[in-house]
């Protein structure tokens, strides 16, 4: 049985265990966060404030994909995407990680105690003067923002118009396969295209697997500061977190996405990011 399978199915056995009592609740940006059966473990307290804390960033939305239930856009696949993500990340990789995850502005004091950002769905993202200049000094310093969970080229030139207003002087390079993000820990034959389930189920069988026919070709992106080191990767035409998100839903699901792609891209990038 391979490492994805068994920490999956362990998964099942600390559900079946725990749901019933209604306890598995986490503490996430001051709000209770059901943890939907993921296992929590331990953090050393003399190491707290040192483990990986995955980071989302909460951001305005404009116009008719604005909206994405009652808490916006920036909300889809949360919390189940990175609850799963950090469970395997602890489970598969000598990076300790925070149980819990969390959610900030980018206008948040302590916005600099997490070095790792994702953001999603930004093809209606609308960033406010002061969360430009708060994501150029950030990155600047140290930190790194992956993108991901978007379609098409519409939804690519508002994203592109955004960070131009972060970095107007900065290129946005292509990642070719050979880049070491695609083989740091998972070596990635092809650069990952992961459809949402909906998608996949809806096209089992013929191969496709991309979301709409202006997307079919996946794109990794990277904008890199002044010392050559990466500060964005853009995740374009794949959905890596409904991958993380949906793992338990289809078994085949799990098999073609979320195990060959999802979660080695994903795991791929942390790692990337927290090394280099």
């Amino acid at each position: 049985m391979n490492s994805f399978a068994s920490c999956r199915l362990l998964r099942r056995a600390f559900g079946l265990l725990l749901l019933p009592a209604g306890a598995m609740l986490a503490q996430t940006h001051g709000q209770m966060v059901d943890r939907a059966g993921v296992p929590e473990w331990e953090v050393s307290p003399a190491f707290k404030e040192d483990v990986f804390t995955f980071a989302r960033i909460q951001y305005e939305s404009y116009g008719r994909g604005g909206w994405g239930g009652r808490r916006g856009r920036w909300a889809i696949d949360y919390p189940d995407a990175e609850l799963n993500l950090a469970y395997r990340l602890q489970q598969m990789t000598s990076l300790k990680v925070n149980p819990d995850s969390a959610v900030v502005r980018l206008e948040d004091d302590n916005l600099a105690d997490y070095p790792f950002l994702y953001m999603v769905e930004p093809g209606s993202l609308s960033f406010r003067e002061t969360e430009v200049q708060a994501l150029r000094s950030y990155l600047l310093n140290g930190g790194f923002l992956m993108i991901d969970d978007f379609w098409g080229e519409e939804e690519w030139y508002n994203l592109e118009y955004e960070l131009r207003r972060v970095f107007p002087d900065r290129e946005i390079h292509d990642l070719p396969i050979e880049h070491p993000i695609f083989h740091i820990v998972f070596d990635l034959k092809e650069k990952p295209q992961v459809p949402s389930i909906r998608h996949a189920l809806s096209f089992q069988g013929t191969g496709r697997t991309w979301e709409r026919e202006d997307a079919r070709e996946v794109h990794y992106r990277a904008i890199y500061d002044d010392n050559g080191r990466m500060v964005v990767i853009i995740c374009q035409n794949t959905d890596l977190g409904d991958g993380w998100e949906r793992e338990g839903e289809s078994e085949w699901y799990f098999r073609e996405f979320a195990e060959k792609k999802a979660y080695p891209m994903g795991i791929n990038i942390i790692v990337y990011a927290m090394t280099h």
